[in-house]
């Protein structure tokens, strides 16, 4: 009697093997492995065949390609149109993630009204939602007409029959984890559901110059559910940012083939939906409020500065010291922390050290390592920072200050709103009305640091 093949497939990343493993080899998630039936792994067999196909095309030298101009229209929002490069393409497959609630849904749909109402022919099909629920929404967006098509639907090939009867211009789909082929043997959301979905899909866009966007559920962990195959089928991968507590949205690139990915959109969520920010002057700090233990610097989100306060508490420690942030990278705190022992002999080990940044807005960059060393600064010492100074500057592990990249644009935005006095590593390019004081290593910080 022959033997039963089994195969094994992880529900986070797709890997397959014959065996059993408590802990996946490629993304290492635990308890993911689930084994296929029967009649799925005879499905993975019958699509791999189909797909190795021989192929009619021959190499060619890349000087005799004939280059395509990529032809874009708006989305009727200019900060979505930011991150995309320029607009949407035709035949382009967009995946956007976030945690819920966060606006996905809320976004598309604005969007899909915008085109609508424009004259383009907007499909939006539903797998969570009804279209009573969807015509709720439509109603508080003020997105509803005539162009725009609801279709409350999880069967793949009703989709593709939908898609077929008429030339629409733009496909929403909410969400791809929500949808099932009838010709793949396995639940909606899985593994191979997703995969064979977005490929079918993929195929569609760019076999008929449909723009197709497709809302994706994240893991606990942040990153898009199913495999990681779907983020690379796909030409642009978005995901939303934001705190449930803050207005504030922001929608990053992480992923386009048709732009670049330095770029980052600012919405702000109010009664009537999400909405472009219109300005973020003055949105991250208070000049007024400031006290001790708040610094002011600059970040760039893209190739926008904008003004941020951050703030810090050091308070005598009653046991083991306690190092917490949040909107920064705690690693980084620790390694400043212990480079102002150093360098400056201070007693930090004795103390707890708190660093948040004001307005629930993340940082990535080095830029504000100055700003928030001047803030733990002032808070260790009771003393109130100059309101007219911003500190810009990455700190190094050997005490040295290096400079930033963008500086002259933001030294344009501080002179904007009003500041007069910058701390930088070096002295700016331009000239400027903004008062500079070079500080090149940490100890000069405390010659400057009450200005």
């Amino acid at each position: 009697m022959a033997k039963k093949k089994t195969l094994f497939e992880c529900q986070a990343c797709g890997f397959q093997t014959p065996r059993w493993m408590g802990k996946c080899p490629s993304c290492g998630e635990w308890e993911s492995l689930v084994e296929l039936t029967t009649e799925q792994i005879k499905f993975l067999k019958e699509s791999s065949k189909t797909n190795t196909h021989t192929n009619s095309n021959y190499a060619k030298p890349i000087t005799q390609i004939t280059q395509e101009n990529i032809s874009r229209f708006g989305s009727g929002s200019r900060e979505l149109d930011l991150v995309l490069g320029g607009g949407i393409v035709p035949g382009s497959l967009t995946l956007i993630g976030g945690s819920p609630g966060i606006g996905k849904s809320t976004l598309l749909l604005k969007i899909a009204g915008n085109l609508a109402q424009s004259g383009k022919k907007v499909l939006y099909v539903s797998g969570e939602e009804s279209a009573g629920q969807i015509k709720l929404r439509a109603n508080r967006l003020d997105s509803n007409h005539d162009n725009l098509y609801l279709l409350p639907e999880i069967n793949l090939s009703s989709v593709l029959s939908e898609i077929g009867n008429e030339k629409y211009e733009l496909i929403v789909i909410d969400s791809i984890q929500t949808l099932y082929s009838d010709d793949t043997p396995s639940a909606p959301g899985s593994v191979t559901q997703v995969r064979n979905i977005t490929f079918e899909l993929m195929r569609v866009a760019k076999s008929m110059q449909i723009a197709i966007f497709i809302i994706g559920h994240i893991t606990k962990d942040g990153s898009i559910a199913g495999p990681r195959v779907l983020e690379h089928m796909v030409d642009s991968v978005l995901y939303f940012e934001g705190d449930s507590n803050s207005e504030l949205r922001l929608l990053r690139g992480f992923k386009n083939r048709f732009g670049s990915t330095n770029e980052v959109g600012i919405f702000e969520m109010n009664k009537s939906g999400l909405h472009d920010a219109k300005s973020m002057a003055g949105r991250f700090f208070d000049k007024a409020k400031l006290q001790s233990g708040s610094a002011l610097t600059v970040i760039m989100e893209g190739t926008r500065p904008i003004i941020i306060e951050v703030q810090a508490l050091v308070a005598e420690s009653y046991g083991h010291a306690k190092r917490s942030s949040t909107g920064y990278d705690n690693n980084r705190l620790n390694m400043l922390l212990a480079l102002l022992e150093k360098k400056l002999d201070l007693p930090l080990g004795t103390y707890d050290v708190y660093i948040n940044i004001s307005g629930g807005i993340k940082i990535n960059e080095p830029a504000a390592d100055l700003a928030v060393i001047a803030a733990i600064l002032s808070s260790y010492r009771d003393r109130e920072l100059s309101t007219e100074t911003l500190f810009l500057g990455e700190v190094s592990l050997t005490g040295e200050i290096r400079e930033v990249s963008s500086l002259t644009q933001r030294l344009k935005e501080i002179e904007t709103q009003g500041f007069k006095k910058a701390v930088v590593p070096s002295k700016p390019l331009e000239k400027s009305n903004i008062k500079c004081y070079i500080a090149d290593e940490v100890s000069k910080i405390v010659e400057w640091i009450f200005i």
